[in-house]
């Protein structure tokens, strides 16, 4: 059975020169690619045989955990399609066992498999100097392309069966996107340290916390051996044993549920009430500010906006950082930039209706109550954001006469940003996703573009905060006082920006709607 299965994933994986010419270029092109690649990391791990033991071995580990951790995140982020999907041999009645140990070894035949095998038995001439690091070196290319195959099927099984709806792969996509910006600030961080001076130092001190990691204990033993450190490769060994032993278990229990488990399907909620629409007015922006908070807690588009938000900080902060200036000084910035950001979220807002607008329009709504009933999720969620965030930055900062001006920046950011965008969204809106597609989908419109109508709203808010900011600044670093006038200068500038952006954008709703739905149907 196990070689029926082994033939059968090589048959699929030979389908795939038989797709029409030009994607058959395509996959030779990147087969040819991949060769380089495999080629070129065979040749610098034979050549590090004669490098330093020390260093080899801290190479081997941070390159072995990165593999590692790719076979486990790209199959859950990518939602890579599961080609021996065990519920299909649901009614053949095959042992468990069996089953588990024969999908294991077709999960060998694959690209990423074969180019792992290759590197790892590359590495075997890396630790060939002497006898034991050679013997534990065959050992660990063994038990490392074992580890990542048992990773991979688990994570494409998963991927296949517990993340096969539209709205689980769009979370996903969501997670993958927050950890590529999480990454993002430990490697500018890592350009700050000086490789020349203390590069190996710091990989080193990785290397050795990884190396006591599931995901680099299998490629550290024979180093540690190298380096005359017997017991700790042994531990390293054993530790890398039980990891597979336990993974071979988990993967024979994951195989026996999905043969029995029915394919999950979606189930309905049983609710009472209408939600926000109980809750608010009954009035036009009422009913427009509880359809916007529906919206917002129920759309991925919004949602995935309301996730990367609190990250989008990081992308100031970490050069900020690496530019020396203090932390206490850093406590400042993040909550100014969410609010800037929060703000200019609703720039595109109407168009995120799509079709449905209509509905506003063919009831008579005025501009003013459309603009309004749309501010309600940004000022509910800003007002106590900005309350809450301004005491813990301050608290942060140290220096609590600071606290006027870090309240009547964020005040400005976000109110004036609302207006702005209030007023954008109705005079220059531009194709989105629409409702029920991904949130990463945007859709490809001949001459229309957002990026002008995204630059003038973030650009026009920080313009427009300008004053207050310069009166922080002076508060920050000369006479306290100025504090409150950037207090009554941001708030006061964020309240007439708002009220203005709520009366323009609605006369342009109101003088442009029939364009406004020719814009909905149309896109």
């Amino acid at each position: 059975m196990v070689a029926q299965l082994l033939r059968l994933k090589l048959q699929l994986t030979l389908n795939a020169f038989r797709r029409s010419p030009w994607r058959l270029v395509g996959l030779v092109l990147a087969i040819a690619v991949g060769v380089w690649i495999v080629v070129l990391a065979s040749t610098g791990l034979v050549a590090l045989r004669g490098g330093d033991p020390e260093v080899t071995r801290n190479l081997l580990v941070l390159a072995g955990s990165a593999v590692v951790l790719g076979f486990i995140i790209l199959p859950l982020v990518f939602g890579v399609d599961d080609q021996l999907d065990p519920r299909a041999f649901s009614l053949f009645g095959l042992p468990n066992r069996t089953l588990s140990a024969g999908l294991l070894v077709a999960a060998l035949v694959s690209v990423p498999s074969l180019v792992l095998a290759v590197l790892a038995a590359s590495s075997v001439v890396t630790w060939s100097r002497s006898p034991l690091p050679a013997v534990l070196a065959v050992v660990s290319a063994v038990l490392g392309v074992l580890l990542c195959a048992l990773l991979a099927r688990i994570a494409t099984s998963i991927s296949a069966s517990l993340l096969s709806t539209r709205r689980a792969k769009e979370v996903m996509g969501v997670l993958g996107l927050v950890l590529i910006i999480a990454v993002a600030p430990a490697i500018i961080a890592l350009t700050t340290v000086d490789w020349q001076r203390d590069g190996f130092a710091v990989l080193g001190r990785v290397a050795d916390i990884l190396s006591w990691t599931p995901l680099g204990a299998v490629w550290s033993f024979p180093g540690d051996a190298a380096l005359g450190g017997i017991a700790p490769a042994v531990v390293k060994l054993l530790l890398t044993a039980a990891t597979i032993a336990l993974l071979w278990f988990a993967w024979q229990a994951f195989v026996a549920r999905l043969l029995v488990a029915p394919e999950r399907l979606g189930t309905g909620r049983d609710s009472t009430g209408l939600g926000w629409f109980d809750l608010l007015p009954g009035s036009p922006s009422g009913a427009i500010a509880a359809r916007s908070m529906t919206y917002w807690l129920r759309d991925p588009r919004y949602l995935v906006s309301l996730v990367i938000i609190p990250i989008a900080p990081f992308i100031f902060f970490v050069p900020m950082l690496v530019a020396g200036i203090p932390m206490n000084v850093l406590a400042l910035v993040p909550l100014p930039v969410v609010c800037w950001f929060l703000g200019w979220l609703l720039h595109n807002d109407l168009a995120f209706d799509s079709t449905a607008v209509w509905l506003h329009v063919a009831s008579g709504v005025r501009g003013r109550s459309d603009r309004i009933g749309r501010l309600f999720p940004v000022l509910l969620i800003g007002i106590p954001l900005i309350a809450v965030g301004s005491t813990l930055s301050i608290l942060f900062y140290g220096d609590w006469d600071a606290l006027p001006s870090m309240i009547g920046v964020s005040t400005c950011l976000l109110f004036s940003g609302a207006g702005v965008a209030s007023f954008v969204s109705a005079r220059f809106p531009y194709p989105t996703s629409l409702p029920g597609d991904s949130p990463f989908q945007q859709p490809q419109v001949p001459g229309s573009s957002g990026m002008s109508a995204q630059f003038l709203s973030l650009l026009g808010t920080v313009l427009l905060t300008i004053p207050a900011g310069w009166l922080a600044v002076l508060g920050l670093t000369g006479e306290p006082n100025w504090n409150f006038g950037a207090l009554a200068v941001g708030a006061g500038t964020g309240i007439l920006v708002l009220v203005i952006g709520i009366f323009a954008g609605g006369r342009v709703f109101d003088r442009r709607s029939p364009e406004i739905v020719g814009f909905a149907s149309s896109h």
